[in-house]
């Protein structure tokens, strides 16, 4: 279940405005530098982080964007579910519609494995564990 594009540019920008020093903010230009995202699409997506409050957005001199809440409690999928880039977990992997367990398709037992995994890697991690890699470009 690959990610989106939306979905890997939201973790992106997550990922460097967890990289900056705590009460730093990051004008939408910068940000949209340093992660290589086009300023439109970048702003799209940061408003929806804003109003899930993951992320704090000020306007003015000195403003931009700094995160909502420590990296430790944001996690992947904190994210994802606010740039709405979760899939739905009960359509058939074999394109029969929704998923019925009593009469399931080839794939569905390891489909179901992928999902799990998934839902593991999104709910289990944190940023505050990716902003220990040093950014490529700073």
């Amino acid at each position: 279940m690959p990610l989106n594009q939306t979905a890997k540019y939201a973790l992106r920008a997550m990922a460097i405005l967890a990289s900056l020093p705590a009460g730093e903010a990051l004008p939408a230009k910068e940000l949209a530098r340093r992660t290589g995202i086009p300023v439109h699409y970048l702003s799209k997506i940061m408003r929806r982080l804003v109003v899930s409050r993951l992320v704090a957005g000020r306007r003015g001199h000195g403003g931009g964007f700094s995160l909502g809440r420590p990296a430790r409690r944001i996690s992947f999928a904190d994210i994802l579910v606010a740039t709405d880039c979760v899939g739905e977990r009960d359509v058939c992997a074999f394109g029969w519609g929704k998923c019925n367990p009593a009469e399931h398709c080839p794939l569905h037992d390891t489909y179901r494995q992928l999902q799990a995994s998934v839902l593991q890697w999104m709910e289990g991690t944190t940023l505050a564990e990716v902003v220990r890699a040093p950014v490529p470009g700073e």
